[in-house]
């Protein structure tokens, strides 16, 4: 039966004796990696890009020369090799981009990966806005495919899209990832979208609505076919990808036994939910269907501030979006991209969201005035506001990868830097192809391969780090660094990732050198 945790840090206290050390497997266990080196830590969430749709040329890389035609050629619904793409439905580039690259403009193209940014090709450039697409927990499952990965056109909204690939040497990252490491061999925590991977990257827990088939999120619980991973198709659904994107019976935010999986509200502001009429201007209206109710799993944060441990995520434009409401296209705040925002020990009011939960800033500003004082805590997270995320559909590649370069530039003049380690990744593959099967492990995931970038003093230089890790590898290194108590959602991922014969899953710890330093 699933254990259920009452929402205080201080509740937490008398369950954290339960809670097992950190685990080996999977770790450098070097003993002479002196951990303590490294007094800061920094997370940075970008957002929705496939390992090889930006760094698939990178020199060294398990990239695009090595995806076998079993990934590559996409599958139709009935299993049969499509002949061709089908076409991008609406066409390539996100609506309003001049000039666009039309629906027509995509048909018949070659069955492979191709590259947006091909000069006898789109010929798009790196800061175009292109089509959005289906990045949702059972369609990312039916696209993976039981590791081939070869239905993503199959189970798409976007047709061949999801098989684009650019030029990633263009990029200010790539040169970022050549200086420090680079891992190729690193997966979304959790199968699906933002919603759900930031909860892992927090929690390493899958959110829960009780009762959901007695509460206003009823209409959100998903139809499933018995094997728990494929949706129930609609009668009307098209029998192939070439004739249209997938119907199905009930494709809901919830499992059927009432797991949070695709994108729901924050049950505080700011939300994607007003508040109530009449009701708690700093709450979320619980009537609405997409309010989740407040969260009470232990997260990352909890087990740091039982530690005394000093920490906080900070949130592009959150008091912005606060003080004015959310603007659009900039700087387009994503609610359901904070995570901390579902827990009630974070609940507005409180001295936990005072402390933890703290303004990022319009570009980020308030963050880097807090690297260039060298006033960041022990660890922080942050999350770009949207239009400089590099998700499809309302952000380019170009902006949000000068805003992350510009940060590392900023985070190697901190006067903490010496003692800094900064993650780079994203949280998803954003519906986008990659051609590397994930590991095999527990009902949430992980999933496909996201680049991963770690900065530090104690990187190795130039190194491409093929050690298995996900996203919960970050928690693992938080959990080493500071001897934390063990996230149960990491237990049951390294008991899953085990019982499936997989190599362990790493805590970043192959990427560094600590020896003799």
């Amino acid at each position: 039966m699933r254990a259920r945790f009452i929402g205080t840090v201080s509740a937490l206290s008398l369950i954290i004796g339960a809670m097992t050390p950190a685990l080996a497997g999977g770790y450098n266990d070097d003993p002479s990696l002196n951990l303590k080196l490294i007094d800061t830590v920094v997370v940075i969430y970008a957002e929705n890009r496939s390992f090889d749709n930006l760094f698939g040329n990178f020199p060294g890389a398990n990239g695009l020369q090595n995806a076998s035609p079993t990934a590559t050629v996409q599958l139709d619904r009935d299993g049969t090799p499509l002949k061709e793409l089908p076409p991008t439905w609406d066409g390539f580039t996100a609506k309003g981009v001049t000039p666009p690259v039309t629906q027509a403009q995509t048909e018949h193209m070659p069955n492979r990966p191709f590259r947006a940014d091909d000069p006898q090709g789109f010929n798009l450039s790196l800061g175009t806005i292109t089509h959005d697409m289906w990045h949702r927990f059972y369609q990312n499952q039916m696209q993976v495919d039981g590791g081939k990965n070869d239905k993503f056109v199959a189970y798409a909204d976007a047709g061949g899209a999801v098989m684009q690939t650019w030029d990633g040497s263009k990029t200010a990252m790539w040169g970022v990832a050549q200086k420090y490491a680079l891992a190729d061999n690193f997966f979304m925590g959790a199968f699906g979208g933002s919603f759900f991977n930031h909860q892992w990257l927090i929690c390493a827990c899958a959110p829960y609505y009780a009762n959901a088939d007695t509460n206003p999120a009823k209409p959100s619980i998903a139809a499933v076919e018995a094997d728990g991973v494929t949706l129930k198709l609609a009668a009307n659904s098209p029998k192939s990808a070439m004739d249209g994107i997938p119907k199905f019976a009930a494709d809901g935010n919830l499992t059927p036994d009432f797991y949070a999986v695709n994108t729901m509200q924050p049950p505080y502001q700011p939300s994607g939910n007003d508040p109530a009429k009449g009701g708690d201007p700093a709450m979320a209206d619980p009537a609405k269907p997409t309010t989740l109710p407040p969260q009470t799993e232990p997260t990352i944060g909890d087990l740091l501030s039982l530690k005394h441990i000093t920490w906080a995520w900070y949130a592009g434009a959150w008091q912005d979006v606060l003080d004015h409401g959310n603007k659009t296209p900039v700087p387009n705040f994503q609610y359901h991209h904070q995570p901390f925002n579902y827990y009630a020990n974070f609940a507005p009011g409180t001295a936990a969201r005072s402390e933890h939960l703290r303004d990022g800033g319009l570009v980020g500003a308030e963050f880097i005035k807090a690297i260039d004082a060298g006033t960041l805590p022990q660890v922080s997270f942050y999350k770009p506001q949207g239009n400089l995320n590099e998700h499809s559909g309302y952000a380019d590649i170009q902006s949000g990868d000068t805003h992350l370069a510009d940060l590392i530039s900023h985070l190697e003049k901190s006067p903490q830097w010496p003692h800094m380690l900064v993650v780079v990744t994203y949280d998803e593959n954003g519906g986008i192809w990659d051609h590397v099967a994930p590991p095999k492990a527990d009902r949430w995931g992980p999933s496909n391969r996201i680049p991963a970038i770690i900065a530090s003093p104690f990187a190795r230089r130039g190194f491409v780090d093929h050690t298995p890790m996900d996203t919960t590898s970050i928690l693992r290194f938080i959990t080493r660094r500071f001897e934390l108590p063990t996230l149960h959602g990491i237990e049951v991922r390294d008991n899953a990732v085990a019982a499936n014969n997989e190599p362990p899953l790493g805590d970043l710890t192959s990427s560094l050198d600590l020896k003799g330093k």
